[in-house]
């Protein structure tokens, strides 16, 4: 009889068309090729304000749920570096700078709700983020920073000095996924809740796109 797949693998191939479709959205795709400008790049990172400031309050929360809080830890915290991130992008007075575009709205009250009372939703959106800036994002970083001549300042975001190795990281990551005690139906709730969150990340992108074109017309 064939061993059952791991929660952690069945994770990931369920949710990797929705990935490559988030990946690939116009606006991404021209920020990495190179036909997105700084100033689109610093659009990114305000929208990823406000959601990592959602995001880290649940942590804050879920610190307490005895499965929530296996996935938590300050080497993942982004907040201060976005903070850091948009003071050197945009100045002292960033905050007044920035808001929310209608996607980001739903995002982060998706976040606040699933956050506030459901582990595996929190999880979902724990996993869907931390686990994507650990991979494809370092390598944004890195092409953010050779495209716009940024050092550190600038990219902080994309920066985990606390882990060390970051593929092992994640494996013990996908070994705690593998690990929860969570049914068959539960399961298949957090992949739904993972699509979600790959869907406001698309939907996203698309935003950004209508406020650029707006902003160039």
């Amino acid at each position: 009889m064939n061993a059952p797949i791991p929660f952690s693998a069945a994770l990931r191939e369920r949710s990797g068309a929705a990935h490559a479709d988030s990946e690939h959205a116009g606006f991404m795709a021209d920020l990495m090729n190179g036909n997105g400008t700084r100033e689109d790049y610093v659009a990114l990172v305000a929208q990823h304000w406000f959601i990592y400031e959602a995001l880290e309050a649940a942590a804050e929360r879920m610190k307490a749920d005895p499965v929530a809080s296996l996935f938590i830890t300050d080497r993942l915290t982004r907040l201060p570096a976005l903070e850091s991130d948009l003071e050197f992008l945009i100045g002292p007075d960033w905050r007044k700078a920035i808001e929310p575009l209608p996607t980001t709205r739903r995002y982060v009250e998706r976040i606040r709700q699933v956050g506030a009372v459901w582990a595996g939703g929190f999880v979902a959106h724990h996993y869907t983020r931390y686990l994507g800036d650990l991979s494809g994002g370092r390598f944004i970083g890195r092409l953010m920073a050779r495209r716009f001549g940024f050092e550190t300042n600038g990219i902080g975001f994309y920066l985990f000095h606390d882990i060390a190795d970051p593929k092992a990281f994640k494996e013990v990551y996908r070994e705690q996924l593998d690990a929860a005690p969570w049914d068959a139906a539960e399961r298949e709730r957090v992949i739904d809740e993972v699509l979600v969150a790959y869907r406001f990340n698309t939907e996203l992108f698309a935003d950004l796109a209508a406020a650029k074109a707006a902003r160039v017309a």
